[in-house]
Parts: structure tokens; C-alpha cells; sequence
């Protein structure tokens, strides 16, 4: 298949890019490079350096005639959407609009979107949290990303665009940007290794959903023939706290670093967890990377990065 990966020079997008020319698809990258990096091209994909809200996109699309869409692309910084919400909006919803007009005008047979399983729930009402569960995003990055799945069902009822919507858990592992909108475990494994003193946020019991970036791109393997339009949990299903990551990742660069604590982040979620229950019933997936072991892979990558 033809696919374009949408954000490929990103730390999950990048990945997936290599497992899919790694099946033998033919993979297009189109990425603006703001927030990727060239070095996680792979070299077999054909590389397109430009915006998602580029409106000569329609030349590409009308050139290549993909068979599928997977949009990674996206503005995923939770801070800066709430400072600057027209910027959030106008790369995730228009952007992706942009995205959705010229993959039904070119017959695009498939739409893969990565959205979040934890800013579409909020506050959890219940652990862990299906599909069914409310969305009450509290941010206009989570509110942006439920507004995009709605479009989907939007253009599959008048347009019959297939889709398959994956709401990820907090995804870890190599590649993961340290300096940007990264999670914990990136930002953690940089300090330790570089002897620095990570500070967790307030009193460290607030939980995640860990998920290793390997089960996340198989995942985007499984749902390429998908034939049926739908949402689906990316997770793990088990609760890890911040604490419990610094503990393990300190255990594992063992450089004697103690736990230290500073204030809490103004409006931090406390607990997040969703269940993957309906894409394993489906596809029998599920995360096969236990943490310890995912933890460990990530510290090796980034040891090999000092190392050059």
C-alpha cells in the first residue's frame, strides 16, 4: 500500500514509518520539522518537508493517490494550548480538515488518527476507562482531539472515508523528545544520565498509563486492513505513579540519585488509566512490553546517544 504518515519525523510517527516500510508498504513522510527530527527519517520513506495546514498538500495527494492517511502530526503540548488556544485549534482541526478534504477527493481508502486517551476522559469517572466513558477534555488540546474524531464520523457518514481512531495512553520509549512536550520518562532518563536532579511534581502519586512506543506501532499495524470505522483504547490498563518511574529508572542507571520533590503542577490530572479490552477482543493485541523491560530499552537509547 501507499501510505503517508503524517508527523514521521516524530518520536511515535517515525517509528511506525519504519515498521510499515519494514511490511513493504510504500511510505510518504510529511513533516514541518518543528518539533521532528531529520535523523529519525528513514532513509526508504520519500520525505516531504511541509505543514499539515499547507494548502498545496491537494498537489501531493492528487500526484500519489494514497491508500491511507495515518495523522500523527499534531500540537501536543497540553501547556501551550491552553495559552495560545487559536494555534492548538488551527493545527489540530484545521490542519486535519485540510488533511480529510483531500483524502476524500483522492480516494483515500483509510484515516488512522492518533488521539489521547487521557485528555478526551478528564477526570476519570471510573478506572480504567473504556470507549463508552465520558469525554470531558478540560484542555483545548483534549478538546481538539475529540473535536477531530467527530469530524471522522462526520465525513465516513457523508463521504464513506474509513477511519480508525486510536486514543494512545502515555506512550514512552526511544526517540522520545527530552526538551519538549515529552512525558516523565524521557525527561527523567536525560537528568539521570546526565547526573542532574530530576524533580517530580508534588507528591508523585499521580498515575499514568505507561505504554511502550513497539506496542503502540503495532497497534497501527493491525488497524491498516481494518474495514470497520471505529475508536480504540491504546493502553495498558495498569496505573504506574510518578514515583514508581523515578524509582525503577533510578534503579536501572543507578548513579544514587534520592527522590526530591517540588510543588505540584497547577491543574495536573491525578490519575489516568484506560483499558485496551476492545482492540484485543478484536485483534487479539494487547501491550506485550512489561515496564521494567520497556524502561530498560529506553535508557539503553539514550546511553547510546551520549555515547556518539
Amino acid at each position: 500500500m501507499k501510505i503517508l504518515i503524517t508527523g514521521g519525523a516524530g518520536f511515535i510517527a517515525s517509528h511506525i514509518a519504519d515498521e510499515y516500510i519494514n511490511l513493504g508498504h510504500e511510505v510518504f513522510i510529511l513533516d514541518n520539522l518543528l518539533t521532528g527530527f531529520e535523523y529519525n527519517l528513514n532513509p526508504k520513506a520519500a520525505f516531504i518537508k511541509a505543514d499539515i495546514c499547507d494548502k498545496l498538500l491537494s498537489k501531493l495527494f492528487e500526484e500519489q493517490k494514497f491508500d491511507v492517511v495515518n495523522h500523527q502530526a499534531a500540537q501536543m503540548d497540553v501547556r501551550k494550548s491552553v495559552a495560545d488556544p487559536s494555534f492548538d485549534a488551527n493545527t489540530n482541526i484545521i490542519g486535519t480538515i485540510n488533511l480529510l478534504q483531500n483524502s476524500v477527493k483522492t480516494g483515500v481508502k483509510k484515516f488512522i488518527f492518533s488521539s489521547t486517551g487521557g485528555a478526551v476522559y478528564g477526570e476519570q469517572e471510573y478506572f480504567p476507562a473504556d470507549e463508552k466513558h465520558p469525554t470531558s477534555p478540560l484542555s483545548p488540546y483534549g478538546i481538539s482531539k475529540l473535536a477531530v474524531e467527530k469530524y471522522l464520523f462526520f465525513y465516513n457518514q457523508q463521504y464513506g472515508l474509513n477511519y480508525s481512531i486510536l486514543r494512545y495512553a502515555n506512550i514512552y520509549g526511544p526517540r522520545q523528545n527530552p526538551f519538549g512536550e515529552a512525558g516523565v520518562v524521557a525527561i527523567f532518563t536525560s537528568k539521570l544520565l546526565a547526573g542532574e536532579q530530576p524533580i517530580i511534581n508534588g507528591d508523585g502519586k499521580q498515575t499514568r498509563d505507561y505504554v511502550f512506543v513497539k506496542d503502540v506501532v503495532n497497534a497501527n499495524v493491525k488497524v491498516l486492513t481494518d474495514e470497520k470505522s471505529d475508536i480504540l483504547n491504546v493502553g495498558t490498563g495498569i496505573e504506574t505513579n510518578v514515583n514508581e518511574i523515578f524509582n525503577i529508572l533510578n534503579k536501572i542507571i543507578n548513579n544514587g540519585q534520592v527522590e526530591k520533590h517540588g510543588p505540584p503542577a497547577p491543574g495536573e490530572q491525578l490519575r489516568s488509566v484506560i483499558t485496551s479490552e476492545k482492540f484485543y477482543k478484536r485483534y487479539n493485541w494487547k501491550p506485550s512490553t512489561k515496564l521494567e523491560d520497556g524502561l530498560k530499552e529506553t535508557v539503553n537509547f539514550f546511553e547510546m546517544k551520549l555515547i556518539k
